[in-house]
C-alpha cells in the first residue's frame, strides 16, 4: 500500500511541490544568514545564554558559520535533486529539532529572535513555530517519497555537486565573517543619513512605545529600558535581546535611535554627527586584542585623514580612561555590531551620511 502511494501521480506532484517549496525557503533563509554570520552568532549566543550553556568563542563562531552554510547547502541539494534521500533525512531531523526549539522559545524558555531569515524578515517566536509546523510536514512528505532510495549511492555528478554546494555555501559565510555582508539590511547601511533617520524615528516614536529589552549577564533576568534610560550602555552587565515597538505599523527602524556616542564629558552624538567634512570612526571592541596588523591599518587611516582634512575618532564599548592621546568615545557594543559587522573596522561619515564601511582587513588607505 505504501508502495502504491509513492507511485500515485497526485502524491508525486505533492512531493515535488513540497520539495521545491522547502528548498526555496532554505535557500533564501540560508543565504541571508550566510551573508551575515555575525547576526547568526548573536542569535546563537542568545540561545546559549537562555539554556545556560557556555562554549568557547571560536566554537560559537564555527558552529554559526556551519549552520548557515549547511542550510543553504541542503536547500540547493533538494532543489537540484542531488541525493534527495540523504538531504531529506537531514531535512526531517533539522525541522523536528527546530520545531521543538521554537516551541520552547515561544513558551518555557523565551528567546525573542530565532534569526530564521537573518535580517531579511524578523519573526516572533510563535511565528517561527508556525512556520516550522508548515515546513516539517513538507519535509516528511518528500522524505517518504524517496525513502526506498539508497542514502550514500552517489553518482560522480552528484558527488561533485554536493562538494560544490558545500564549498560555495561555507565560503559565503567565511568571507562575510572576515569582511562585511554582501547585502546590508541593517539600519546603518551605506547611504544612510543618521541625523535624518533619527529625526524620522523620533517622529514615529512620539506615537509609539519603543522599548529596549536587555538581559542581565549575571542573573539572566530580562529588563526593559526606555530609549532615554542609558543604563543599558554597561556592556559588562547588560546584553541586548531585542528592540520592541508597541505598534502594528511598519516604519523607520527604531534601532537607529540607539546611536549614542559619549565620553567623560557626556553626550557627544549631535556634535560629532555635525562634524564638517569626513568623519572617520574607527571601531574597536577590545583594545587588548588589537594586533600590530590592525594597528597599522588604523594608523594608515589617521595619516589619510590628516592629509585630506578629515577627523578621526575611536569608538569603543570599553571603559574610557581619564585622558587619551587620541579622541576616544564610548558607544554601545550592540550599536557597533549593528553598524559594522566586525570587531575592528572603519565607518566613514560625511555630513552625517554613511559613505563607506570597512572591515579592518579591507581598509584601502
Amino acid at each position: 500500500m505504501a508502495h502504491n502511494l509513492r507511485n500515485r501521480r497526485w502524491y508525486r506532484y505533492l512531493s515535488h511541490f513540497c520539495r521545491i517549496s522547502f528548498a526555496l525557503a532554505f535557500i533564501v533563509s540560508g543565504f541571508f544568514k550566510a551573508i551575515d554570520p555575525w547576526g547568526t552568532i548573536l542569535v546563537v549566543k542568545n540561545y546559549l545564554v537562555a539554556y545556560d550553556i557556555t562554549l568557547p568563542e571560536w566554537v560559537v563562531i564555527a558552529f554559526s558559520i556551519w549552520l548557515c552554510g549547511a542550510e543553504l547547502m541542503m536547500g540547493c541539494m533538494l532543489f537540484f535533486k542531488v541525493r534527495i534521500r540523504m538531504a531529506s533525512v537531514f531535512a526531517v531531523l533539522s525541522m523536528t529539532f527546530f520545531t521543538i526549539l521554537t516551541f520552547l522559545s515561544a513558551t518555557f524558555i523565551p528567546v525573542e529572535d530565532c534569526g530564521c531569515f537573518g535580517e531579511l524578515w524578523k519573526l516572533t517566536p510563535w511565528q517561527s513555530f508556525a512556520k516550522n509546523l508548515i515546513l516539517l510536514p513538507m519535509a516528511i512528505c518528500f522524505w517518504y517519497r524517496y525513502r526506498p532510495d539508497r542514502i550514500f549511492a552517489f553518482s560522480k555528478l552528484e558527488f561533485f555537486l554536493m562538494c560544490f554546494f558545500f564549498a560555495s555555501s561555507m565560503s559565503v559565510g567565511i568571507y562575510c565573517y572576515y569582511h562585511l555582508p554582501f547585502i546590508d539590511l541593517l539600519p546603518y547601511k551605506v547611504g544612510t543619513n543618521i541625523v535624518e533617520e533619527m529625526d524620522k524615528a523620533r517622529v514615529k516614536e512620539s506615537s509609539e512605545q519603543v522599548m529596549l529589552v536587555y538581559r542581565n549577564t549575571r542573573t539572566g533576568k530580562l529588563r526593559e529600558f526606555s530609549l532615554e534610560d542609558k543604563a543599558w550602555h554597561n556592556e559588562n552587565r547588560w546584553e541586548w535581546v531585542e528592540t520592541r515597538v508597541e505598534s502594528d505599523n511598519d516604519g523607520v527602524e527604531p534601532m537607529i535611535l540607539e546611536f549614542y556616542i559619549s565620553n567623560n564629558e557626556g553626550d557627544k552624538t549631535s556634535e560629532l554627527l555635525a562634524t564638517p567634512g569626513k568623519l572617520y570612526m574607527i571601531c574597536v571592541m577590545d583594545f587588548e586584542r588589537v594586533t600590530d596588523k590592525i594597528r597599522e591599518r588604523f594608523t594608515a587611516v589617521e595619516r589619510h585623514a590628516e592629509c585630506n582634512g578629515g577627523t578621526v575618532i575611536y569608538l569603543t564599548p570599553e571603559h574610557l580612561p581619564a585622558s587619551t592621546p587620541v579622541p576616544l568615545y564610548n558607544i554601545d557594543a550592540k550599536t557597533v555590531k549593528t553598524m559594522l559587522r566586525a570587531d575592528y573596522g572603519l565607518v566613514e561619515l560625511e555630513n552625517g551620511t554613511i559613505v563607506n564601511k570597512y572591515n579592518y582587513r579591507d581598509i584601502p588607505y
